[in-house]
């Protein structure tokens, strides 16, 4: 139970990064974008401001790579006895769950108070008729 807990953690901690974007749009300013000094956010914070298109902070190659790593990595784990330590399951399967919620909460939130979507489902689609 100890593997599975452990892959679910660090899967959320893979998702996170894949729907983050690159560049944090809470620390540009318009001082900072005029001058040049700092890296420009690539999210529109204002409606004057130009779209520039959503870049993840962990790509989709390299978060499915990684995913793939770890899913293959616990199930040698799960073979071995070395980690085969007996567990209250209910509290770590709760305190996963808590910890889902809270980390999932905070990111929504984050999504909203900056007007990004990292998914196609819902976004305009423009073509022709």
């Amino acid at each position: 139970m100890i593997v599975a807990y452990s892959l679910g953690i660090y899967l959320l901690n893979l998702f996170l990064a894949f729907i983050s974007p690159k560049f944090d749009p809470s620390l540009s300013s318009d001082e900072d974008m005029e001058d040049g000094s700092n890296l420009q956010s690539p999210l529109p914070t204002k409606n004057d401001q130009e779209f520039k298109p959503f870049v993840r902070r962990l790509p989709e190659f390299k978060f499915w790579h990684a995913a793939t790593r770890a899913v293959t990595l616990a199930f040698a784990c799960c073979w071995s006895e070395i980690f085969n330590l007996p567990v209250f399951w209910p509290v770590l399967v709760v305190y996963w769950l808590i910890l889902v919620f809270l980390t999932m909460r905070k990111q929504i939130q984050a999504m909203i108070k900056y007007r990004y979507v990292p998914w196609d489902f819902g976004k305009t689609k423009y073509g022709a008729k």
